[in-house]
């Protein structure tokens, strides 16, 4: 199995007893980075502020330099990446999901960064490494279950564009 290095920056505001991104840390399945500063150069951050979908294409980029997801409050989302905007960062947006985590479950676009990560590296055709990663929730294999069509045809998508009109047959 391939694998993409991942990356994540806490911002810590959320809750820790149900911080996907945090418990992924502990597993030594993402490496924190401190600060936004200090993310790899070139890294594909995940981002809702992006104005490119995340695709197939990406995947090359994403090998290279990793995926980087930033790990905060979805309350708080707008001001948290302002300040990682003008980064050496790739930004790329997931295309419409469903959230299958306890707190925000059947609402779209609401993932936490464990379901980020997994649907990107799904989109990237790392599938053993989304569900390996998923597999330390037990609510992970749900969001596979839920997700399962789009995922397939986002990961068939040839560019940025394609993924954004498969979207629109699952909004």
């Amino acid at each position: 199995m391939t694998l993409i290095n991942l990356y994540m920056y806490d911002a810590h505001q959320c809750d820790p007893k149900k911080c996907t991104g945090r418990k992924l840390e502990r597993f030594q399945l993402v490496k924190s980075v401190p600060h936004p500063s200090r993310a790899r150069y070139g890294v594909v951050l995940l981002s809702p502020l992006a104005w490119i979908a995340l695709s197939p294409a990406d995947r090359e980029h994403a090998s290279s330099h990793g995926l980087m997801v930033l790990d905060c409050s979805w309350n708080r989302v707008d001001a948290a990446f302002k300040s990682l905007k003008r980064r050496r960062a790739v930004l790329r947006a997931l295309p419409y999901l469903l959230a299958a985590n306890p707190v925000n479950y059947g609402k779209p676009f609401k993932l936490s960064s464990v379901e980020a990560l997994a649907a990107a590296l799904y989109i990237l055709g790392e599938v053993k490494q989304a569900e390996f990663i998923l597999g330390k929730f037990g609510w992970g294999e749900t969001f596979l279950k839920l997700n399962m069509e789009p995922l397939e045809a986002y990961s068939k998508a040839k560019d940025s564009g394609e993924v954004v009109k498969i979207q629109g047959e699952f909004v």
